[in-house]
């Protein structure tokens, strides 16, 4: 909803999540410097610290109606940090100067009810910017708390650098009247991608950012903070649209890799390429989700076989110890391709486990059917890349180059696929953001023919994209 020009992040406080560990990663020296799996972005990808300095320096932004607690303090820090780096950023993309917001106002919406926007902050579980007065606005009795327990520090100054792209927005003049809310909230995205590039290069004087479970952490709140999925018979009552997680992370990714020109780029014509054929919406008949069975999993191998038409198709089979005995590759349990034998080996009940919906679960990130349909897929492209001469299977670019090449897949099952037993394959909405999910939660399926997988979800997310938008020419020249 966007009253009087109010621009919503759209958060609900039970949507934070808490990231899972990330698989077995790489060991081994990169070959290019241009493409190297180990960085993201060319950063070197790190674990380490993130959030608020313990030497950060002061703010220079009082916080009005605050409480003087943490969150408002952190809140006050990232609004200043952003300050910073705008004040010297924003000649360098957009004509004039940069000039701050007038206000930031906190409010707890179980207290005593104030305004914000000229709306009662009763009940009030957000952060947004006000177009009308140039303010900025947070919740801090339940959203900002909830962000920090469930990712740190930096999911706080994750959503306030969003806010604080809509203030950008304005002062650039980038949208006229009537601009679409997707657009400018992907913009938002973009331009929060931006500064935490800033973040995670060290140059914060008041916050670190590290570009592995840093980094993984900010995109799992960025997964949880997705459109719901609608059908459509459903609509968007408030206009208050903000995109997939694919698209808001894609939006994000746009930003920290090639900076605020990408940010202005972003129009309706460049979304609507994005999202090319990809539903966005289920049919009416639909519910997203095809319960992981032996025939599901068989139905998408056969669907793979009809795109892809190899001259040698795998052999599915539901034998998971089997994978065990393969002379040439270990196990990358639930699901694992044997060269040797040409084999995909299936653990039909850890398939199914990460497969099982948890659509309305709080504190957990998306998981439905395609979670782990993409990993079966990605073992099969695996056993395609194997039938290529030249190309190696077992490091870490194998593991971005499956990555780019599922996504390849999974765009192309964006038409329907009728398979020999008579089953009807097809993309629905929301199995990317399943897919996207995975790929960060347990990166299995950007991992190469021994299940290992590079250790930043930035860069699995990233080959996944390029794949979904690309085609398989353009994955073998990335990561050849």
């Amino acid at each position: 909803m966007r009253p009087r020009h109010l621009r919503r992040l759209l958060a609900v406080a039970g949507a934070a999540v808490v990231l899972a560990g990330c698989g077995t990663t790489v060991q081994g020296k990169p070959v290019s410097i241009f493409e190297d799996p180990f960085k993201v972005a060319g950063l070197q990808a790190v674990d380490g610290d993130s959030g608020l300095r313990s030497n950060a320096e002061k703010p220079t932004r009082e916080v009005t109606d605050g409480d003087g607690g943490k969150d408002d303090e952190i809140a006050a820090q990232s609004v200043s940090d952003l300050e910073t780096f705008w004040q010297e950023a924003y000649s360098q993309t957009f004509d004039g100067k940069f000039q701050p917001v007038k206000d930031l106002i906190s409010w707890d919406p179980n207290g005593y009810a104030g305004t914000f926007c000229d709306e009662s902050t009763d009940g009030l579980i957000n952060a947004a910017f006000c177009e009308d007065d140039n303010t900025i606005g947070w919740d801090r009795g339940v959203l900002l708390p909830s962000l920090r327990q469930a990712n740190g520090d930096m999911a706080i100054t994750m959503v306030l650098a969003h806010e604080y792209g809509h203030a950008i927005q304005k002062l650039a003049k980038l949208n006229k009247k009537g601009t679409p809310t997707l657009v400018a909230e992907q913009q938002a995205d973009c331009f929060a991608g931006v500064y935490m590039r800033w973040v995670a290069e060290g140059n914060s004087p008041r916050f670190t950012l590290s570009t592995g479970d840093g980094l993984n952490n900010l995109l799992a709140a960025m997964i949880s903070f997705r459109d719901p999925l609608l059908s459509q018979n459903d609509y968007y009552s408030t206009g208050d649209e903000h995109g997939s997680a694919f698209e808001r992370i894609s939006a994000f990714q746009f930003g920290f890799t090639d900076g605020a020109s990408s940010c202005a780029a972003i129009d309706a014509a460049e979304i609507g390429q994005r999202r090319g054929d990809l539903p966005v919406e289920l049919q009416s008949d639909q519910t997203g989700e095809w319960p992981v069975s032996e025939e599901s999993t068989r139905a998408i191998v056969d669907a793979m076989n009809i795109l892809f038409s190899p001259k040698n198709p795998p052999h599915l089979m539901f034998d998971a110890a089997s994978a065990s005995t393969c002379p040439d590759a270990r196990p990358s349990p639930p699901v694992s391709f044997c060269p040797a034998t040409n084999t995909i080996a299936v653990d039909l009940p850890g398939l199914e486990k990460i497969g099982a919906p948890n659509e309305g679960q709080d504190n957990v990130l998306v998981q439905g059917d395609n979670t782990a349909y993409s990993v079966v897929v990605s073992r099969y492209m695996l056993a395609l890349q194997h039938q290529q001469s030249g190309l190696v299977l077992d490091n870490a670019t194998a593991g971005l180059r499956t990555a780019c090449l599922t996504g390849v897949a999974t765009t192309k099952l964006s038409e329907e696929v009728t398979t020999p037993d008579g089953n009807t394959v097809a993309l629905t909405a929301g199995d990317i953001d399943e897919a996207v999910s995975g790929l960060l939660t347990n990166g299995l399926a950007a991992s190469d023919i021994n299940g290992e997988t590079v250790p930043a979800g930035f860069s699995r997310i990233d080959a996944f994209r390029i794949g979904v938008l690309g085609d398989q020419e353009r994955c073998l020249k990335r990561f050849p």
